[in-house]
């Protein structure tokens, strides 16, 4: 049985309390927030946990071994950083930390401490994104030529990062989950309309080695929620539309083919294929339990999650160079 404390019960937080007291393995027994209110209304929820607004009490409880952190990013580091250094397993919601030096920092006293770090990309634990995943890796797709990603809605509005390290996040995860390879260019155009100082749209280009090319759309000042996948294949074509309550994938028999050789423009001529389209049945799974569900069993195992401290640091490596290209007008960005 693992003890375990929660830091941070604002927007986020409260969902990963109730997926950590889920588990059969796991016991939660503090909380922690500078919110008394908040911290009021965990308790009325679950008696049985312990609550305080001093972070330093969790450091110092010797038999707390894991620690899930929920707070705002730029407090990520500094938190994530305290828990490592006690001797903690650390878990840190999405992105790891506000720049690419402070992930090393963290990934380095994880393998110094022999600890697990891991970051919540929740959406690598959703079904139909692990659906896609078998789908590419069996070839049923052929090739992929592009990822395509929208998320859309109307706020909610973050005070310290902008859309693309809000939203975006989750997308890019999604795409190097997916592909199994990272981009070596970065290109992102956007503007801020609320707050003159941070974008609220963004849109991204990832560019790869082979021939696969992302975009990734987001906004906090859309009309509608829109959260779809787009994946075109040589041979299929997939559209994952999370909205969906229950047809969330639809694969589609689809794609061009370009005559094997000709001799004549005249010759030339493109075919068009269209099949059928496969609605897959998934198994109705909760990511986020499912996330903190691996998360216990790499503390267990010691085996290294999905969503590893490395994993993050890629992730982040991508925004900081979106806000760079942003700078430069939509300039890309050269990734290392």
């Amino acid at each position: 049985m693992f003890n375990l404390a929660v830091i941070g019960c604002g927007y986020w937080g409260p969902n990963l309390i109730r997926n950590f007291r889920s588990l059969s393995d796991v016991r939660l027994k503090i909380v922690c927030d500078k919110d008394k209110n908040r911290l009021e209304h965990m308790k009325n929820l679950y008696p049985d946990i312990e609550t305080t607004t001093n972070f330093e009490d969790i450091l110092k409880d010797d038999s707390i071994h894991a620690v899930g952190i929920a707070t705002p990013v730029f407090t990520h580091h500094k938190l994530a950083k305290a828990c490592l250094n006690a001797g903690k397993h650390t878990f840190v919601e999405k992105p790891l930390a506000s720049s690419s030096e402070e992930c090393n920092d963290l990934i380095k006293i994880a393998k110094e401490k022999s600890l697990i770090l891991m970051v919540g990309h929740v959406f690598i634990y959703t079904p139909p994104v692990i659906a896609i995943k078998e789908y590419i890796k069996s070839g049923e797709l052929g090739d992929v030529f592009y990822i395509s990603t929208r998320r859309l809605n109307l706020g909610l509005f973050q005070k310290d990062i902008n859309v693309a390290w809000d939203l975006a996040t989750h997308d890019i995860a999604i795409i190097l989950y997916l592909l199994e390879e990272n981009p070596v260019s970065v290109n992102c155009q956007g503007k801020a309309h609320i707050n003159p100082n941070i974008e609220d749209i963004t849109t991204i280009s990832l560019n790869f080695n082979s021939t696969r090319y992302a975009t990734i759309q987001s906004s906090w000042i859309d009309p509608h929620k829109i959260r779809d996948v787009t994946i075109v294949g040589s041979k299929k074509m997939i559209v994952y539309d999370d909205t969906h309550p229950l047809e969330k994938i639809k694969v589609f028999d689809k794609r061009v083919l370009a005559p094997p050789h000709y001799d004549t423009f005249a010759e030339f001529q493109y075919s068009y294929h269209y099949g059928d389209i496969h609605i897959p049945y998934l198994k109705q799974v909760e990511p986020l339990k499912a996330e903190c569900q691996d998360f216990i069993d790499c503390i267990k195992t010691g085996k290294k999650s999905l969503a590893s401290g490395e994993n993050g640091l890629e992730v982040v490596k991508i925004l900081e160079a979106a806000n760079k290209s942003l700078k430069e007008n939509g300039g890309p960005i050269q990734l290392k």
